[in-house]
């Protein structure tokens, strides 16, 4: 008879939702003695200093190593040493003078001329491709969204894609500057450079001069991607956004081209890119080089501001 109880008391137990009252009551204890405890919410992901830099460095290596980027570095470093073996074929004859004259006479004037030849065209357009196709490229690809997942917050990430295109904008200046030299310096004779104004100054003081050109250029080409970063949040196609900085700086060309609109010409960016030149007059005219610097500091704030307006608000789809 044992058994046969033992056996029932089993098979009771194993029923389901049968459970004995010794366990219902523990069980509820447990309840509510978790209730009773505080619930803490779960910590959202730290966005710390450093990750915002792998992020960077992520975007830098991205933009480094793409071919079409590589590609426009190449051409912007060619440009300067067919220039250079272009003014010294013509300088070899006589009669030449201006601007063949001052690099044929010194080195260091091709970097001077590489400049005034490719900041009004070719350099923009090297800048806009990159800060054009920064948030333009990843809404048409698809991967916007998924990094707008990510710890990074949408001021972040706008500040990354445009760091990462004013770096590219100085790496640009940096190549045109560097192919000049290195072709000046095979090409043509090295010494104190005769500046604008008559005076000679040392080699040591011309190189210092490149320097300063290099920030200043580079400063120009920083506020550019800034107009072409806010025209790439304005779009999923980034061509629009490259087309649309390209021919503002080629319209902003025709209308300093055209004398009645002087009173406007210069608000408009490009005027304010040849303001490099500067460096050649002794002492430097620091007044044009600092309205310059100004004007694009104003470009900057303004367009980076509407590129943060738009961004932050804009419903994500891609």
């Amino acid at each position: 008879m044992s058994t046969v109880e033992s056996a029932a008391e089993t098979q009771e137990r194993r029923t389901p939702g049968l459970v004995p009252v010794t366990e219902t009551l523990r069980t509820a204890e447990r309840r509510a003695h978790a209730a009773a405890e505080p619930v803490v919410p779960a910590a959202p992901p730290a966005r710390t200093a450093s990750s915002f830099w792998r992020l960077l460095g992520s975007e830098l290596g991205l933009t480094f190593r793409r071919p079409r980027n590589l590609a426009m570095l190449g051409v912007v470093a060619l440009v300067p040493v067919v220039l250079g073996v272009a003014l010294r074929i013509a300088g070899a004859e006589e009669g030449m003078g201006g601007i063949i004259q001052a690099v044929a006479g010194n080195s260091l004037m091709l970097t001077f001329a590489a400049f005034s030849f490719l900041v009004l065209l070719l350099m923009p357009v090297a800048v806009s491709v990159v800060a054009g196709d920064s948030i333009a490229g990843e809404a048409g690809a698809g991967t916007l969204r998924y990094l707008l997942a990510a710890p990074a917050g949408r001021t972040r990430l706008l500040l990354v894609k445009y760091l990462n295109a004013v770096i590219f904008a100085y790496a640009v200046t940096a190549v045109v500057a560097l192919a000049a030299l290195v072709t000046g310096l095979i090409l043509f004779p090295v010494g104190p450079v005769t500046m604008l104004s008559g005076t000679t100054i040392s080699v040591a003081d011309g190189l210092l001069r490149i320097l300063i050109a290099v920030g200043y250029v580079g400063a120009g080409m920083a506020a550019l991607a800034a107009v072409a970063v806010a025209l790439s949040t304005f779009t999923e196609v980034p061509i629009g956004a490259i087309a649309g900085t390209v021919v503002l700086v080629i319209v902003c060309q025709v209308l300093r081209a055209i004398p009645a609109l002087d009173s406007i010409t210069p608000y408009l960016l490009p005027t304010r890119f040849t303001d490099f030149d500067a460096v050649l007059r002794s002492p430097i005219d620091g007044e044009s080089m600092r309205e310059g610097l100004l004007a694009f500091g104003a470009y900057i704030v303004l367009f980076g501001s509407i590129a943060w307006a738009r961004f932050s608000g804009k419903d994500i789809t891609s």
